[in-house]
């Protein structure tokens, strides 16, 4: 048989052999190889639906990301007020402070709103953390403007400050926050369980591993007020504090602790006001004392005088007022080793408490000793 033949032969057995396996096994050949049969093969697949779309099965996630639970917790919350708005600088937030504290602790969080929280805000945040999650709706008569606030003297005083170029100047939801922060969020019923709070606000940052609770050390060494950064407020949006808070002071001379942070606020013992002020938007306090006859008093007296609406009073300056004179100056706590920053301003733990905290911000850029900080006056009074 040549070589011509030997190739024809070849050729002819092989469209015998495909001949009998089709006639045979057509069927069976087909649904192996079809796609719908190789889907319904592959591991946890379902049908008609992308292989990336199905999950990953429960077998291979870990039974809990719990740290150990801590043998002592204070009574304490994360405060969040924040509009639905809001969300994703909330999520950040919440992200980091779990990420940097709360996954180890479980502290609950509470959230603030003068509008009801609507369904995705809760959904987002609460994938967020396994901590017990709460939300406050704040009563129209702690947010708006009082109706015996002169709105007419308000309105111009509002015009002067745009014109001014004043920071928020003609916000009045913005005076409602300042005002509420003052003097009404440690009212709200959702709160009244805590002793102890942390406020957190959207889009902050928390640069360093936070391994011990600092609602602990409020607790078990008296603390009433803890910050990180401290400045100057804005003159013009406080022209005439100092001078109720004189007022004030004449009037309950009781009131004022002895052994207070006098030396904080003013350089001439008391005359003047040097606008010295503890950056609100960080704070870890006793919510007690802003319950106490004390602050409440003091807000209430500031309150009247309406420069909330009139002027521009912010939170922060009536806070760190209020817990400077009315409480003694070793119950005011600078938390060094919290990394933190709220734009534009950044606390950043130095030396060993930036190793320590095992901190990711640049140690050079730290405000505590910028000529605008205040921090060399808190030091000042343990000197």
């Amino acid at each position: 048989m040549n070589a011509t033949m030997r190739y024809v032969f070849l050729i002819l057995v092989i469209i015998i052999s495909l001949h009998y396996i089709l006639s045979f096994s057509n069927e069976v050949y087909g649904q192996a190889t079809s796609l719908e049969n190789l889907k319904k093969h592959l591991p946890g697949a379902q049908p008609n639906r992308p292989p990336y779309e199905t999950p990953v099965g429960d077998e291979y996630y870990l039974k809990s990301n719990k740290t150990t639970p801590p043998e002592r917790k204070a009574n304490a919350a994360i405060v969040i007020l924040a509009r639905n708005t809001d969300l994703n600088g909330v999520v950040t937030s919440v992200k980091q402070m779990e990420d940097r504290f709360n996954k180890k602790f479980g502290y609950d969080y509470v959230f603030l709103n003068d509008q009801p929280f609507e369904d995705k805000f809760k959904r987002r945040v609460e994938e967020l953390t396994d901590s017990t999650v709460k939300y406050g709706l704040i009563p129209r008569e702690d947010w708006v403007q009082p109706d015996w606030i002169d709105e007419e003297k308000a309105t111009a005083a509002r015009k002067d400050m745009v014109k001014n170029n004043v920071i928020y100047g003609g916000s009045v939801p913005y005076r409602n926050m300042c005002r509420f922060n003052s003097g009404f969020f440690y009212r709200q019923e959702v709160l009244k369980p805590y002793r102890y709070y942390w406020r957190v606000e959207p889009d902050v940052k928390f640069f360093c591993d936070i391994d011990y609770d600092p609602f602990l050390i409020m607790q078990d060494q008296n603390k009433v007020y803890g910050f990180t950064i401290s400045l100057y407020e804005y003159e013009a949006t406080i022209p005439t504090l100092w001078s109720t808070v004189k007022k004030f002071m004449d009037e309950n001379p009781d009131l004022v602790a002895q052994g207070n942070a006098m030396q904080f606020l003013s350089d001439d013992n008391g005359n003047t006001y040097n606008r010295c002020h503890f950056w609100s938007n960080f704070e870890i306090g006793d919510l007690d004392f802003w319950r106490g006859e004390a602050y409440s008093k003091f807000f209430d007296f500031l309150d009247k005088e309406g420069g909330f609406y009139y002027e521009r009073w912010g939170d922060a300056p009536v806070h760190s007022i209020g817990a400077s004179l009315l409480a003694k100056k070793e119950q005011i706590h600078f938390f060094n080793d919290i990394g933190y920053r709220h734009e534009p301003f950044q606390h950043c733990p130095q030396g060993d408490a930036h190793r320590k905290g095992k901190c990711w911000c640049d140690e050079s850029e730290n405000f505590d000793r910028e000529w605008y900080s205040c921090l060399n006056r808190y030091d000042k009074l343990f000197e």
